[in-house]
């Protein structure tokens, strides 16, 4: 069996970041550890795979920021808007750059953080979203690259960089303010629970639920596989119910948007027929009419703590993996209404 970066990092008693820095004779890693790194590798004849750092020995200082694999949907989405903004101003002022990787699949994404590590352009990562079984995050991890999630970890999560809201507790919140509201049908519309900040906001609403005696109604929680304004049948089909739901826990802004506009052709009224609360508190929940009662998450500081992160262990190496929960805030405007 040919021997990995972690075989020499387990050997050295290192991180994998560490061998993997040290192969690019990063001027962060301390001339000891890198003799040390350098022993294990000859020890196990370990060959790395990719190129060495630049001639200058300076590093790149380029960190990239890697979108969800999308065709559209992503890069109309405010949520990663600002957190881009949060990075790059954080970046900026450490004179650190960033630059956006982007594809259609994870194989274009994949492709395209590989060609950047063998040519040395990138060699540290911020990952804007979280999801079950990830290939991309399995091979920056496997590669002993240094990345930051923005998301709860699924895989490797003890050695994990990550920064999240609570999302459990904004779900639970979202519905209790619901509840507290007199209503009781109250269905949840998300993304596929295989994006974990989708799968912790469904666990929270079904959690209040159960907390105010209230039945959890399989029919009335919709999964959809992307957040986008194009998910029209999952919520007619919803509202077409016998005894359809008199409030809504949406996952994202763009999802209400959807859910709004269904309910004009349905003829139903926000907030007297329908009350809806959302998540992002992005453009969106603003533009709406009426406007949107939504859960700030804090989209921007979370950029600013993943830069400040990434950032802190590029030059700092022996740090442990850090986890750093965000605050979250709920936004009252007039999508709610208290049943009479």
């Amino acid at each position: 069996m040919a021997v990995t970066i972690k075989d020499v990092a387990a050997l050295a008693g290192v991180s994998p970041s560490t061998v993997s820095r040290t192969c690019k004779d990063n001027p962060s890693i301390s001339k000891e550890t890198k003799e040390k790194v350098r022993r294990a590798m000859q020890e196990l004849g370990y060959e790395p795979n990719f190129q060495t750092g630049s001639p200058s020995g300076q590093g790149t200082r380029t960190i990239g920021i890697i979108l969800p694999p999308s065709t559209r949907e992503a890069y109309e989405n405010p949520f990663y808007l600002e957190i881009i903004r949060g990075i790059s101003q954080f970046c900026n002022g450490r004179q650190y750059i960033s630059t956006i990787i982007t594809g259609q699949n994870p194989e274009e994404i994949l492709e395209a953080i590989q060609m950047m590590v063998r040519s040395s352009q990138v060699d540290s990562f911020i990952v804007l979203y979280s999801r079950q079984d990830d290939r991309i995050v399995d091979y920056l991890y496997n590669e002993g690259l240094l990345y930051v999630l923005i998301g709860k970890a699924h895989q490797y999560a003890n050695q994990t960089i990550y920064i999240d809201n609570d999302n459990l507790l904004a779900g639970q919140e979202a519905t209790e303010y619901l509840c507290n509201l007199g209503h009781k049908k109250i269905a949840y519309l998300g993304s596929e629970s295989s994006l974990m900040f989708s799968a912790d906001r469904k666990a929270g609403y079904q959690l209040a639920l159960l907390k105010h005696g209230l039945t959890i109604n399989p029919e009335f929680c919709i999964e959809v596989e992307e957040v986008s304004m194009d998910h029209y049948e999952p919520i007619q089909e919803l509202l077409k119910q016998k005894g359809r739901p008199t409030a809504i826990v949406v996952s994202d802004d763009i999802l209400a948007v959807s859910l709004e506009k269904v309910c004009i052709q349905y003829g139903l009224s926000i907030p007297e027929d329908l009350s809806i609360i959302s998540f992002n508190d992005s453009l969106f929940a603003r533009l709406t009419s009426p406007q949107l009662t939504s859960i700030n998450v804090n989209s921007f500081q979370l950029g600013i703590e993943a830069a400040s992160q990434i950032i802190n262990h590029t030059e700092n190496p022996n740090l442990l993996a850090t986890k750093i929960i965000v605050p979250h805030s709920l936004v009252e405007r007039s999508s709610c209404r208290r049943m009479m």
